[in-house]
């Protein structure tokens, strides 16, 4: 289950820069150099998400709980944004709905 967690949070840190740098390339006066890198974490992204054993929409669907606490880590520390308890109870929630659908019993 560890496993499958960080699996999950590094997915969600390589789509957060993937689509970051060009961020920074579009509103914040970035060079384009900062496409080539922001390609290679979309590609990471994509690769990790195939590493996932459940079947791809049970994949997605986990997967955006943990996107949602990801990025309001990213928030946190990226941008230096203090959370609220809103933010927080928030990924909480979204956090439970991914367990739910991440630890169901397997179906025969």
């Amino acid at each position: 289950m560890i496993k499958t967690g960080l699996l999950f949070f590094a997915t969600a840190f390589a789509e957060i820069i993937g689509c970051f740098l060009p961020y920074l390339w579009l509103r914040k006066d970035g060079s384009y150099w900062l496409l080539l890198p922001a390609a290679f974490s979309l590609a990471i992204f994509v690769w990790l998400l195939s590493l996932h054993p459940a079947a791809s929409g049970r994949v997605y669907a986990a997967y955006g709980g943990v996107y949602v606490a990801s990025a309001l880590v990213w928030l946190r520390v990226v941008d230096g944004m203090p959370l609220t308890r809103w933010d927080i109870s928030g990924a909480a929630i979204a956090l439970i709905g991914m367990a739910v659908i991440a630890m169901q019993p397997s179906s025969s």
